[in-house]
């Protein structure tokens, strides 16, 4: 990257090489919520030389591969809101209550002895009533009207005004989801079980971890491919 030229926010790099977003994640670099930010000061912030980085990335081994490997850029908009749902959605929908009846029963038990299980249940309980409503309305309102915009060929109806609105009502949803995600991490001590901790207290923590990585790649795909390529074909439109 030199002076002349422009330097790539996050999450471009990462739309465009998938699997650099597990270097991201090591360096605790926020490539969805965090995605619009350029490279140069999410660099300065870690103080991490972006050239650098930009190197070891490229040197690392992280070629893309596998599923999260498909170029989302330049597929079309109907599939990549067909594998949200598919991938992403659907496992949220089972994770969410499962993960949900392990914090209930974690704060139970073990409530008492350390009061930050209490506060995490709280806190996952309104983190998942927000995200099903959050995919109810992507699924009925934002998703249809995606695949609408990429259909026609002059600027359909939009009850919403622009596809900007429910957009932006989504990522303020992300936002709020990533603050939550901060909060599990915070009140695990990132997710590091205690030597006294039960079974169902390791494999809760092992499911947060899990549900964490997801919802980067997950909310990735909508805030930096998704969303930018819904803007853009409505623009087109006009």
């Amino acid at each position: 990257m030199t002076a002349t030229q422009a330097c790539p926010t996050v999450g471009e790099i990462v739309a465009a090489n998938p699997n650099s977003a597990r270097f991201f994640e090591k360096l605790g670099i926020d490539f969805c919520c965090g995605g619009k930010v350029p490279l140069d000061a999410a660099c300065a912030e870690k103080k991490i030389d972006p050239n650098t980085l930009l190197k070891q990335i490229e040197a690392g081994g992280f070629k893309n591969s596998g599923e999260d490997a498909k170029d989302w850029l330049h597929a079309p908009i109907s599939e990549l809101c067909a594998h949200i749902e598919q991938t992403h959605h659907a496992y949220l929908k089972t994770e969410l209550p499962r993960l949900a009846g392990m914090a209930e029963k974690v704060a139970r038990v073990h409530g008492e002895h350390n009061p930050k299980l209490i506060k995490l249940h709280a806190i996952f309980d309104a983190f998942r009533a927000e995200l099903e409503q959050h995919m109810f309305k992507e699924e009925m309102i934002l998703f249809p009207l995606c695949r609408a915009l990429e259909q026609a060929q002059v600027m359909p109806p939009c009850h919403c005004g622009s596809v900007r609105n429910p957009i932006s009502v989504m990522e303020q949803e992300h936002s709020h989801a990533g603050d939550a995600m901060e909060k599990f991490r915070e009140l695990t001590d990132n997710y590091t079980a205690p030597d006294w901790a039960c079974g169902t207290y390791r494999v809760l923590l092992k499911g947060l971890e899990d549900l964490e990585k997801d919802m980067h790649l997950h909310v990735h795909k909508e805030n930096n491919i998704l969303f930018p390529r819904a803007v853009k074909r409505e623009s087109e439109l006009q």
